[in-house]
C-alpha cells in the first residue's frame, strides 16, 4: 500500500474520520489496528516479525529499569540487540554474506556450495529495528523510564506513516505524543495538507519521472557514454532526495493531521559546503541514530584521531550497509567516510582561509562552495544507484574516457507522469 495510491487515499480517509470520532484510548487502538493492517497490506506474514520485536523490547525495556544490578541490565540490553540484529541480519544480509564468503573462498582456490534462502525482504525492517533497539538502549543509559502500556508501546513501534520509510523516530520523542491526547487544530491540519501534498509532489511528478531518465542508462551495458552517465547522475540526484524527502514530507504531514510531531529529516541537503553539513541534512533520523548509538559508544573523538579516524569509516561503512545489501552500499558508506576524513584532516586549514567581504561576494563563495561539494556527492551517487562495482568502474571510465558531447541525447518527457507515445525530447550538444 503505496502513500501514492488509491488505495492508501481510501485507507487513510477512513483512518482519520474514525480517528476523530474516537477518544485518546480508542484513537491509539485504531491507529495499532490500522498500523497492522497497512504493514500486513504488504505481506501479513510479517506482521510477526515486527511482534516478536515488540514483545522483545517492551520485556527487556521493562526489565532494564527494574534492576539496579549492572550485568543484569547488560544482559538485556545485549539480548535486545541481539534479537533485534539476528533478524534483521537473517532477512536483509543473509544471502549478501553467504554470497560474498563464496566469492572469496573462490580465490583461495576453495568451492564452497552456498546455501542461498529464498526470502522477500520485509518492508521496513531497517527502520522499526532501529527505532526500537534506540527504545532499550536509552533506558539503559537512564536517559528515559519505560512504559508498562503494552499497546501503546507497540503503537510507537508500528506508527504506519513514519513505519517503512522513516524518519527513524526516538522513543524520547514519539512516545510521549501516543501516551498523551493530541490537539488537532485548524492550522496543523492546513500544515499537515500542505507537506502530504509537497511530498506527493515530490515523489510522483518529480521523482518518478527522474526515474525515466535515470533507469535506462543504469539499464544498459558498457561501453557507457560519459555524458549521459553525468545527466543520469544529476538526474538520480534529485530523484533520490524527492523520492526519500517527499516519502518524509508525507509521514509528517499525516502525523501531523492528527496532532503528532514527526521529526524533519531532510534539510536542503544539497546547499551543504562539506560532509559533515550534508550529513547534518540528509537523512537526519539516521544520521543522528549512527552519531548516538555507534560513532559516540565506539569512542568518537576522545581518544585520539587515528581512533577518531577508524571510528568514522566504522560508522559510515555500517551506515553504508544499512541501506542495502550489496558491496555498492559498502563502498558507498566508505566513500563519505573518506569524505568526512578528509575534511576533518583539512579543516584547520580551510580556517584559515580570509572570507569574502560584501553581501554579493559571500554570497558567491557559499554558492561556488555548495556546487562544487554537489559534485562530490553526486560522484558518491553513482555507487549508490550502479548495480555492481564493475558498473562503477565502466561508468567512471565513460566518465573519464569516453566524454562525447555530440552524441544525440534520447529523454523521455517527464511532464505529469505522462509519456509522449512516439514523441522525445532530444539533447543536441
Amino acid at each position: 500500500m503505496l502513500f501514492n495510491s488509491l488505495q492508501f487515499a481510501i485507507f487513510f480517509l477512513i483512518v482519520y474520520s474514525l480517528y476523530l470520532a474516537f477518544n485518546h484510548r480508542w484513537q491509539n487502538i485504531m491507529l495499532l489496528v490500522a498500523s497492522y493492517v497497512f504493514y500486513g497490506s504488504w505481506d501479513w506474514r510479517f506482521l510477526s516479525l515486527i511482534f516478536i520485536s515488540t514483545v522483545l523490547d517492551y520485556v527487556c525495556g521493562i526489565k532494564i529499569h527494574e534492576t539496579d544490578d549492572q550485568k543484569r541490565r547488560k544482559f538485556f540490553l545485549i539480548l535486545s540487540i541481539v534479537g533485534n540484529l539476528s533478524i534483521l541480519g537473517f532477512f536483509k544480509y543473509f544471502n549478501f554474506f553467504a554470497s560474498s564468503l563464496h566469492g572469496l573462498m573462490g580465490h583461495f582456490g576453495l568451492n564452497l556450495d552456498p546455501v542461498f534462502l529464498r526470502i522477500i525482504l520485509p518492508l521496513g525492517i531497517s527502520f522499526y529495528t532501529f527505532q526500537t533497539m534506540s527504545y532499550t538502549i536509552d533506558i539503559y543509559r537512564r536517559h528515559m523510564n519505560p512504559t508498562r502500556k503494552f499497546f501503546d508501546f507497540a503503537l510507537f513501534v508500528a506508527f504506519f506513516p513514519q513505519l517503512v520509510a522513516g524518519p527513524i523516530e526516538r522513543a524520547k520523542h514519539l512516545l510521549p505524543q501516543i501516551l498523551s491526547p493530541r490537539k488537532i487544530t485548524l492550522h496543523k491540519f492546513y500544515e499537515g495538507c500542505y507537506l502530504i501534498f509537497l511530498g506527493l509532489f515530490m515523489k510522483v511528478l518529480i521523482a518518478d519521472n527522474l526515474a525515466r531518465i535515470v533507469d535506462p542508462v543504469f539499464a544498459q551495458g558498457a561501453p557507457y557514454n560519459g555524458a549521459m552517465v553525468l545527466i543520469a547522475l544529476y538526474a538520480f540526484a534529485f530523484q533520490i532526495f524527492c523520492d526519500f524527502a517527499g516519502y518524509s514530507n508525507i509521514a509528517r504531514g499525516l502525523g501531523k493531521s492528527m496532532g503528532f510531531d514527526i521529526m524533519i529529516n531532510f534539510n536542503l541537503p544539497y546547499i551543504a559546503t562539506n560532509p559533515r553539513e550534508f550529513w547534518h541534512r540528509w537523512h537526519i533520523s539516521l544520521s543522528a541514530w549512527l552519531r548516538d548509538y555507534l560513532y559516540i559508544p565506539l569512542g568518537g573523538n576522545r581518544k585520539g584521531t587515528l581512533f577518531t579516524y577508524r571510528n568514522i569509516v566504522i560508522t559510515m561503512l555500517l551506515g553504508g550497509l544499512w541501506h542495502g545489501a550489496a558491496w555498492t552500499f559498502v563502498f558507498w558508506g566508505a566513500f563519505h567516510g573518506i569524505l568526512l576524513i578528509i575534511h576533518r584532516a583539512i579543516e584547520p586549514f580551510l580556517s584559515m582561509i580570509p572570507s569574502p567581504k560584501g553581501f554579493f561576494t559571500k554570497k558567491a563563495w557559499f554558492y561556488a562552495k555548495a556546487i562544487f561539494f554537489f559534485q562530490i556527492v553526486c560522484l558518491g551517487w553513482l555507487l549508490f544507484r550502479a548495480q555492481s562495482l564493475t558498473q562503477v568502474a565502466d561508468m567512471l571510465h565513460g566518465l573519464i574516457l569516453n566524454f562525447n558531447l555530440t552524441k544525440d541525447f534520447m529523454v523521455e518527457p517527464i511532464i505529469f507522469g505522462i509519456r509522449g507515445g512516439r514523441e522525445f525530447v532530444y539533447f543536441q550538444f
